[in-house]
Order: structure tokens, then sequence, then C-alpha cells
């Protein structure tokens, strides 16, 4: 049997890709981040802490970008902790973060619901209550194609849900409430996508597992996790309807409901095609008598070189839709003035 072909990458040494992104990245975005002086993988909003401030320390392996230091700045995240491709970052640089985070008030972590990040950062709370730093985490699991409510992932709505925590940590809200409200929005938020390709890692240059090419695979993670079904490719609005449908069943939404949309790419897939998505979707929306309040449409949570899309449902109130529309100021997010 032929090795897979290799897939072309824009690389030095592939073991150096992550801290070499991140230091563009800061020479991109000097009046947005910072890297902190304690850990090269903690990554600081130059404008965001503050005494008096519940800090926003949000975290995760690379290869998601602009998730999660795109997020970083006045209004959103603090400070985010970076991993090696798709891998938790260490306690380390979550300690660092949540040092340079905490304003006196408390630090909030929020990151997917994956086990190597929820075993770290654990273990960077233990160690921050023995400097008497409270930490305490909420777990984003917004993605609706796991069926069992504890074991599912934080994938594209992260996007939506540290937007509505930010929003609270800016506007200095005590720990209770903004951990309350952090819980909130992730209950509101709703995500499915589908994988057309795989993603290659730096180091191997290969696909991580197999799709056919006329194959898709409806549900898949952001890490190459199984989805919930292997079939024949099929047209932009089929994909929509059957994303769509499995959303708005667990959603359940009244007539006249509010909504913001997300429609990411996941890497590789053009926004034409998804452009295309966000047409069918606003009509399934309009005919369900649903009012879209925001869109964003593009790559807000990849993996890699992934072709697909995942779709995001943000569920909203008057809270969320005033924490939503939160002035924020991010390297590559920004809301209001």
């Amino acid at each position: 049997m032929n090795p897979a072909p290799k897939v072309k990458k824009l690389l030095n040494d592939p073991d150096n890709a992550v801290d070499e992104m991140l230091e563009g990245i800061l020479l991109a975005h000097p009046d947005h981040l910072v890297m902190s002086d304690e850990h090269n993988r903690a990554i600081i909003a130059k404008h965001g802490p503050r005494p008096g401030k519940v800090g926003l320390v949000i975290g995760g392996g690379s290869g998601h970008e602009p998730t999660f230091v795109g997020f970083v700045g006045r209004g959103l995240a603090d400070a985010a902790a970076i991993g090696n491709v798709f891998a938790s970052p260490p306690p380390d640089p979550a300690i660092a973060c949540a040092k340079a985070a905490s304003g006196g008030e408390g630090v909030l972590f929020m990151y997917g619901n994956y086990a190597g990040d929820v075993m770290n950062f654990d273990m960077a709370t233990e160690l921050l209550a023995m400097d008497d730093i409270e930490a305490r985490t909420v777990l984003t699991t917004d993605d609706v194609a796991v069926e069992n409510l504890e074991r599912r992932r934080g994938v594209a709505g992260n996007f939506f849900i540290f937007k509505a925590a930010g929003a609270a940590c800016d506007k200095m809200l005590s720990f209770d409430e903004c951990e309350r409200i952090a819980r909130k929005a992730n209950a509101h938020t709703f995500t499915m996508g589908v994988g057309l390709t795989a993603c290659s890692l730096p180091q191997t240059r290969v696909p991580s597992f197999e799709l056919g090419p006329e194959e898709m695979e409806i549900g898949l993670g952001i890490h190459g996790e199984p989805g919930v079904r292997k079939g024949p490719l099929d047209t932009a609005d089929a994909v929509t309807d059957e994303i769509v449908d499995t959303i708005l069943a667990e959603m359940d939404p009244e007539p006249g409901e509010k909504v913001a949309v997300l429609v990411n790419s996941l890497g590789a897939t053009p926004l034409m095609e998804l452009y295309i998505v966000n047409r069918r979707l606003n009509q399934r929306l309009k005919d369900r008598d649903i009012s879209v309040h925001a869109s964003w449409v593009g790559p807000y949570c990849t993996s890699l070189d992934m072709s697909g899309m995942s779709i995001t449902l943000h569920r909203l109130d008057g809270e969320l839709t005033g924490l939503l529309d939160h002035p924020c100021d991010c390297a590559m997010f920004r809301v209001g003035q």
C-alpha cells in the first residue's frame, strides 16, 4: 500500500511551529498582545487585566487559530494559555496567565471539555490556591453532535461563550455573576459541523484520518474525533439542513426568538461556500420565525487545514444580547467602539 502523499505547508522546523507562530502574532498585534515574563506560552491582553476585575483566562491547543489567542483583548479574555498542536497547555502557562489576569477578585478559567485540558487547568487551580488566587472553571460544551452531555466538546461556540464571559468581567461584575453568565452562555450555545477532508499535523504533513474523495463526515470534531455519520458528499443546502435540524431539535425554540449566528470555516473552506451555507441557514431560521441579531462568517475556530464548516446558534435573551453587543477589542475580533 502506497503511503499518503504529503501535504504542502509553509514551515521551518515543525517542532518550532507554535513558538514561531506566537512570535509572529505578537509582532503583528503589539497594541493588543504581550507575552508573559513568566512563560512564553502565556499571551496577555495589553489593556485587559486591571485591579478589581475578575480575570478571564482561556486556553487550549494550537491549530485552531484564531481560537484562542485571537480572543485576547480588552472586553474579552485577559490571557490565553497555549499548548502544542491539538494538545493541552501544561499547568505552568495557565498559572502565568492567571497571575497576570488576577485583579484580586478571582480568575475564571474557560476552555473546551477535553481530558488533558481539564487535568492541567485543575492542577493549575490547585497551585494558584497556594498563592491565594482563587480560580474557578467553566467548561465549554457546545458540540451537539455528542449526545452524552458530560462528554460534549467545546468547539466553535467558544466564540460566543467567551464573548459573554469577557463582557461580564469587563463590566466589573462579581465573581459569582461572571461564573453564572459563563455557564448560561454555554447552555445557550449550540454547534455542529461537517468535515470534508482531514487535517494534517506539522510534524507528519499527512492526513490524520481518512475520508474518501466524495465522502463527508457529519459531526466531526475539531481534532478529527468521530462524528455521527459518514456518507456521500451532499449539497450545501442538504448539509446545512441536516445540521440545522439537529441543532433546532435540541434548542426547541419558540417562534419570535432571537439568535446570533456563526458560520465557521474549519480552515480550508473558502468564504464563497460559507456564505452559501449562511444563505440557507437564514432561510431555515426565517421559516421558524427566528430572527438573527448578528452574524459572523469566516474562520474563527479552525482545525489546521481541514476542509469543512460548522454552524453555531447562540440563543439570545436581553442579558446575553447586551453582553454580545458590549465592546471588545482583540487582535482578530472587535465589537463596538
